[in-house]
């Protein structure tokens, strides 16, 4: 079968291939260098809201602004003479037909190969790892399994949740593409090391079991969706912090809530059908009775 294209050393015409807001930075940040962006691969639009009306995908709207032509067919991106692909959270796999041809490079948010696949920072969160990162990588048919060109170390500050985390690392990820745009990609390195995958998140992976410990409970939230019972009704935590007191498992006592360890402290919640508010006024709404827990059957 024939070998992949490899990645030209100074690329002049790019395709950029991209759907949702985290893609946005790096295609205004490569049309701000002066790359030429020939064409934007993205998401075909979808309807949504009550009207059900045709909604671009983000990546889709900041091209548009920009002036650059859009296609939501992979095999466009064959048809305007361009000698790189750029990829950042496309949302689609690129078959080999397609890679024989163009040369592509992904910007994956991870030290690769620890956390291939879809949710690569959340599931960094979510295990309590230290620190996360970014890598500029050739993009093969497997997932994520392409060789290396760069990649920058980030810090997971107890207190990041998601979005500020990804915007470091989008932040980071758009330098080292730049660079290399300006001082060529050189030879990337194969991944060493045991591989682990960041399957998508399901609602259940953000349901707060309060058997768990307080700090896992606290990185549910920063992932964003946490949520629980009450009564019966659905309630998500927004904000959350823990802390080293103990309780009986979803026991509320005030705004705090009991553990397997610690107490996990609400700040800020959503009630079914309303929107956030901070925890101690939807407490004074709902008010609790003494015993009452969290997590019971929806």
């Amino acid at each position: 079968m024939t070998a992949l294209a490899s990645v030209p050393a100074h690329p002049r015409r790019l395709v950029y291939l991209g759907t949702p807001a985290v893609a946005v930075p790096t295609l205004r940040a490569l049309v701000a260098a002066g790359q030429d962006v020939a064409l934007v691969v993205t998401n075909p639009d979808k309807r949504r809201g009550r009207g059900g009306g045709l909604v671009p995908s983000p990546v889709k709207a900041a091209a548009v602004e920009l002036g650059l032509p859009v296609s939501d067919r992979v095999g466009d991106l064959l048809e305007v003479g361009a000698d790189l692909g750029v990829v950042v959270a496309f949302g689609r796999l690129i078959r080999r037909p397609v890679l024989e041809r163009l040369a592509m490079v992904n910007l994956h948010f991870s030290l690769l190969p620890r956390w291939r696949g879809a949710a690569p920072v959340e599931r960094a969160i979510l295990a309590g790892d230290r620190e996360t990162g970014v890598c500029v990588m050739q993009l093969e048919e497997g997932l994520d399994t392409g060789p290396v060109f760069s990649r920058a170390t980030v810090p997971i500050d107890d207190g990041a949740d998601l979005e500020q985390l990804r915007g470091v690392l989008v932040a980071a990820g758009t330098d080292l593409l730049l660079g290399h745009l300006r001082n060529g990609f050189g030879a990337p390195v194969p991944q060493e090391g045991e591989p682990t995958y960041a399957a998508k998140l399901s609602t259940d992976d953000l349901r707060l079991d309060w058997s768990r410990s307080a700090a896992e409970l606290a990185r549910v939230v920063r992932v964003g969706g946490g949520w629980t019972t009450f009564r019966g009704r659905r309630l998500k935590v927004v904000q959350a912090r823990p802390e080293a007191d103990s309780s009986e498992p979803g026991l509320l006592v005030g705004t705090a809530v009991g553990t397997a360890d610690g107490t996990l402290v609400l700040e800020l919640v959503q009630p079914e059908g309303r929107a956030p508010m901070p925890a101690e006024a939807w407490r004074n709404g709902a008010r609790p009775l003494p015993g009452e827990r969290l997590g019971d059957p929806v």
